[in-house]
């Protein structure tokens, strides 16, 4: 320790000490007790003054030099790095976190494929009233380990009595495809109430901020609280989770546009159909 920093750590003593020979001065050689106690009683206070002073005083330097640290310790990183190749690499790393920055800054919280099955289980299983999702339709949902556990999930929330709707993204051709098929006749069965939207239906272009939702075709809606939505092209992150009210509300209106280019669809002999196809054969 230096001896400015001694000397700081023994400012109450001293104050102290140079206040009671002060008194002790008065009291005994100038004969002047009213005068010491006046010196011993202020040089006390300046003392306690003194503790709490530089006790405040350290905790914000303490704090000040944390922050400082926390705020520059990317960039104190960053110039220790001499390499060329090595500051080329950091520099697309840097770019990436600015994009996750980005999303975080407008409460998007960015997910890789696992954590957001996962992430859409947990947001399943603490569903309470409705469940609305727009999917495209795969034969992973009964092969996959991820989708299989995720589908757990939506099973556990209509035990509870959850509403689910699922609008699957397919093409007609792949509509008769027996995999297909089995996923549709599986969840239909289950309880989910399945729509159909094929992707030559859906609007290019939204009306929505100019969003293209041929691109938007994996999401899901909780409650109207939560939503979880894939990633249109893919990249370091597979989709994001978001709680802000008008991310929500965007989700929802994205929906409800899906839904209106969306079909019913009927269990007819064994095989799911559109409930449209279904009338024109009894016609």
């Amino acid at each position: 320790m230096s001896l400015s920093k001694k000397i700081h750590s023994m400012a109450v003593f001293l104050e102290f000490l140079a206040s009671a020979g002060l008194a002790v001065f008065f009291h005994m050689v100038l004969h002047k007790p009213d005068v010491s106690y006046v010196i011993f009683g202020v040089g006390i206070l300046l003392s306690l003054a003194t503790y709490l002073l530089r006790e405040d005083i350290e905790r914000c330097r303490n704090d000040l030099l944390n922050q400082y640290n926390k705020a520059h310790e990317l960039t104190f990183a960053l110039s220790q790095i001499s390499d060329p190749e090595c500051q080329a690499r950091v520099q697309d790393l840097l770019s990436g976190s600015k994009r996750t920055i980005a999303l975080l800054q407008q409460g998007f919280i960015p997910l890789d494929e696992s954590e957001f099955y996962l992430e859409g289980a947990r947001c399943a299983d603490g569903a309470r009233q409705r469940i609305k999702a727009v999917d495209p339709i795969t034969s992973g949902w009964q092969t996959r380990g991820l989708l299989v556990n995720f589908y757990q999930s939506n099973l556990r929330a209509l035990e509870r009595g959850v509403t689910i709707t699922r609008i699957f993204v397919t093409s007609r051709e792949d509509l008769v495809d027996p995999e297909i098929q089995k996923v549709l006749l599986t969840q239909y069965t289950d309880g989910v109430e399945i729509r159909i939207a094929f992707r030559d239906e859906l609007p290019s272009v939204s009306v929505l901020s100019g969003r293209d939702t041929d691109g938007s075709r994996d999401f899901a809606i909780y409650d109207d609280q939560v939503a979880t939505e894939v990633f249109p092209q893919s990249g370091a992150y597979f989709g994001r989770k978001c709680c802000h009210t008008v991310a929500i509300e965007h989700c929802m209106r994205l929906y409800d546009l899906v839904e209106h280019s969306s079909h019913l669809v009927v269990l007819d002999d064994g095989q799911i159909i559109l409930a449209t196809d279904q009338i024109k054969l009894t016609a």
